[in-house]
C-alpha cells in the first residue's frame, strides 16, 4: 500500500479541510509522521498480542486454567486500558500529543519486560494491567492528531494506514514470540518485545509536531467535563451504534486470539507437529509464524480494503462508512464456523486468512466515522470512550467468556478440552451477525450526524 501523498496528510486550508485545520509544521514531513505513528501502533500490538502465542507454555509452567488465560489476556488488560484511556484522552484534547504518546510507549514497554520476570499468576496479571495502562495513551492522541493532519475525504484511508500497525504488530508478535519461545523460552519473548519501544519513544518527539496553538490546547477546552463529554457523545446516534457494533465484532476477533494456538494444538496436534518438524521448527514457532502471517497479512489486506472501499464510495454516500463493516461482519460467520469444525488442520490454518481479512475491514471506516460525527474539541475523548467500551466488551469479556465457556463445556464433556474449545469458539462467532445488524442500522443517521 502506498502512503498517501503529502498534500492529503497536511492540514492546509482548502474548501474541504476540516474546521480548525492548520499548518502541521512536521519537521520531517507527513510520510515520516505516518511511518512512526504506524510503527508505534505496531509495537503496541506486538506487546499486546505476544501473550496469545505464549499462552500454552505460560499455562504449562504456571499451571493456569483457560479462564485465567482469558482473564490475563483479556479483562485484566482491557479494564485498565479502557479506564486509563479516559484521562489520557482528556489530556490529549488539551495537551501536547506527541509527548503523551512518547510517555505511553515507555510505560507499556517497561511493563512488557516486567511480564517476563513474573513467577506466578498474580505477578503476570499485574504486568498485563500495566501494559494496558500504558497502551491506553497512544490511540486517543494519535487518532485526533491524524484527523488534524488529514483532509476529511482522506480520513478513512489515512486512519487505515495507521491501523495497519494492528496486523503488522500482530504478525510480528506471534511470529517472533513463537520462534523466540521455542529457542529461548517464553520469558525471553517478553524481553525482546519490550526493548524496541524504549528506543521508539524519544523518536516520536523529534518526528511529530503538535499543530494546535497554545490557546487551542488550554482554557478553551478546560470547562468541558468528562461526564458532559460522555453524555454529548452518547446522544449522537451514529456514534452510539458504531461503538456497540464494533464492541460485539471485537468480542469475536479478540475473543478468539488467546485460544487459536491452543485450538490447533488440542485439535490438530499431531498434524501440526508433523508440519512443524518438516519445517525444522517447534510447534510454538510454527504456529506463531503461520498464525502471525495469516492474521498479519490478512489483517493488513482487510484494513487497507476497508478504508479504500469506504473512502471510494463514501464520497457520494456517507452510508458506505458503516455499510462496509456491516457486510464484512455478516460474511465472517460462515467462515469461522467452517474453520473451527473442519477435520483438516492445514485447511483450517489456510482458511483463517479470509475471516482475518473480513474481521479487519471495520478499522478504517469505524475510526473515521466516530471521529467525523464527534465535535472537534471532543475527538480525543470520543476515541477513549470508544476504546473503553470496545476493550471492556471485546478485548476484556471476549477472551474471558470463551475461556470460561471452554472450561464449562470440558467439565460437562468429560474433560475433552479440544472439543470444548472448539464449541466455545463456534459459539462466540454468532456475535458477528448481531454486529452486522447494528452497523446496518447506523446507515439511517450517519449523513445527518457528520460534523466534518
Amino acid at each position: 500500500m502506498s502512503i498517501p501523498a503529502p498534500d492529503t496528510l497536511t492540514g492546509e486550508r482548502g474548501s474541504n479541510d476540516a474546521p480548525g485545520a492548520a499548518d502541521t509544521g512536521l519537521p520531517f514531513g507527513p510520510r515520516a509522521a505516518m511511518m512512526f505513528l504506524t510503527a508505534a501502533l505496531a509495537l503496541n500490538f506486538v506487546d499486546r498480542q505476544i501473550v496469545n502465542i505464549l499462552a500454552e507454555p505460560i499455562s504449562r509452567e504456571l499451571k493456569l486454567a483457560d479462564w485465567q488465560i482469558g482473564l490475563m489476556s483479556g479483562l485484566a488488560f482491557a479494564l485498565l486500558y479502557g479506564l486509563a484511556g479516559i484521562p489520557f484522552a482528556r489530556w490529549a484534547d488539551r495537551g501536547h500529543r506527541p509527548r503523551i504518546m512518547a510517555l505511553a510507549v515507555l510505560l507499556w514497554s517497561g511493563f512488557t519486560i516486567a511480564c517476563g520476570l513474573a513467577r506466578n499468576f498474580p505477578q503476570l496479571l499485574l504486568g498485563r494491567v500495566g501494559v494496558g495502562i500504558g497502551e491506553a495513551g497512544l490511540t486517543p492522541a494519535a487518532n485526533s492528531l491524524i484527523v488534524d493532519y488529514v483532509r476529511p475525504e482522506r480520513r478513512a484511508s489515512s486512519l487505515a494506514l495507521y491501523y495497519l500497525g494492528v496486523p503488522i504488530g500482530t504478525l510480528a508478535g506471534m511470529a517472533l514470540g513463537g520462534l523466540v519461545a521455542d529457542a529461548y523460552g517464553w520469558r525471553a519473548a517478553f524481553f525482546l518485545a519490550g526493548v524496541p519501544g524504549l528506543l521508539l519513544a524519544p523518536c516520536l518527539l523529534f518526528v511529530l509536531s503538535e499543530p494546535r496553538t497554545g490557546k487551542e490546547r488550554g482554557p478553551d477546552l478546560a470547562p468541558i467535563g468528562t461526564v458532559a463529554t460522555v453524555v454529548t457523545l452518547w446522544r449522537i446516534r451514529t456514534y452510539r451504534l458504531v461503538v456497540m457494533a464494533t464492541a460485539l465484532q471485537a468480542a469475536v476477533g479478540y475473543g478468539f486470539g488467546p485460544f487459536l494456538a491452543s485450538f490447533f494444538v488440542r485439535n490438530h496436534g499431531a498434524e501440526i507437529g508433523d508440519l512443524a518438524s518438516s519445517a525444522g521448527l517447534g510447534a510454538a514457532g510454527f504456529l506463531g509464524l503461520t498464525l502471525g502471517l495469516s492474521t498479519g497479512l490478512g489483517g493488513a489486506i482487510g484494513v487497507w480494503l476497508g478504508g479504500f472501499l469506504a473512502d471510494r464510495h463514501g464520497r457520494n454516500d456517507a452510508r458506505a462508512y458503516v455499510t462496509v463493516p456491516a457486510l464484512a461482519a455478516a460474511a465472517s460467520l460462515p467462515c469461522y464456523a467452517l474453520i473451527f469444525t473442519v477435520d483438516s488442520g492445514i485447511f483450517a490454518l489456510a482458511g483463517l486468512a479470509l475471516p482475518n481479512i473480513l474481521g479487519a475491514m471495520w478499522m478504517g471506516p469505524v475510526h473515521s466515522t466516530h471521529q467525523s460525527v464527534s465535535p472537534p474539541e471532543m475527538r480525543g475523548a470520543a476515541t477513549a470512550l470508544f476504546l473503553l467500551i470496545l476493550n471492556l466488551i471485546g478485548v476484556g469479556l471476549g477472551p474471558l467468556l470463551v475461556g470460561a465457556a471452554s472450561d464449562a463445556i470440558a467439565w460437562q464433556a468429560g474433560e475433552d478440552k479440544g472439543a470444548s474449545l472448539r464449541f466455545a469458539l463456534v459459539g462466540a462467532s454468532l456475535l458477528a451477525p448481531v454486529a452486522a445488524y447494528i452497523f446496518w442500522q447506523a446507515r439511517r443517521s450517519i449523513a445527518d450526524d457528520m460534523v466534518s
